[in-house]
């Protein structure tokens, strides 16, 4: 049986609520509206999603997306004033950080900043440098490297070479198995000779007279 095929009298049509007729009627008073407040004026709306100004659950829920967590780089930043712990025209890497204590792991990139003074000659090593920095470091006679460049030139130059090395291997098989495919053609030339040379090549019967 369908829908539409149930009789009025067996309760196809629900039948109007009629509020506000009275306490006896089960719908009387506030006529299922609550007590006082907007929600028992005429007219009231609520908004989708509105709980009753707690937070709605649209904003309890996670959210799914773009999320930069992932592809940050976060920096251990260093100030050119604790540099001064180091011996003069010595080399400062993330191991001689590491080891004074200024930074906590050696494998996150570290950045200078230009805060202090330097008044001593030194080769520092990192992967980022503010402007102040680089000044003052150049000032006292010292000179920047870069960890991150030198590392990305280093891999795209191994990746290129790798590429080459297999275009190369890919050309050196190539040519080695068409020089197998004519040496297979002229082997196969040699074992069939012609048909016309075989007939030549066979004594002619004797007919009798």
């Amino acid at each position: 049986m369908n829908r539409d095929e149930i009789l009025k009298a067996a309760g196809k049509f629900r039948p109007h609520k009629r509020l506000g007729r009275g306490t006896g009627s089960g719908q009387g008073k506030t006529a299922g509206r609550g007590t006082k407040g907007y929600g028992a004026r005429s007219g009231s709306k609520t908004r989708w999603g509105y709980e009753g100004g707690s937070n709605p659950i649209i904003a309890r829920s996670p959210k799914r997306g773009f999320n930069n967590f992932n592809f940050r780089v976060e920096y251990q930043v260093v100030n050119i004033s604790d540099l001064e712990k180091f011996d003069a025209n010595s080399t400062v890497d993330a191991a001689g950080l590491k080891k004074a204590n200024l930074i906590s792991d050696v494998a996150l990139p570290i950045k200078i900043l230009g805060s202090g003074t330097l008044s001593k000659s030194l080769t520092v090593v990192a992967a980022c440098f503010s402007k102040s920095a680089a000044e003052k470091i150049a000032k006292a006679g010292g000179k920047i490297e870069g960890v991150v460049p030198a590392v990305i030139a280093e891999a795209k130059a191994a990746k290129k070479a790798e590429q080459e090395a297999a275009k190369k291997a890919a050309a050196e098989a190539k040519k080695v198995k068409e020089a197998e495919l004519k040496a297979l053609e002229a082997e196969s030339k040699t074992a069939k000779p012609k048909k016309g040379k075989e007939e030549a090549a066979k004594p002619a019967k004797k007919t009798k007279e």
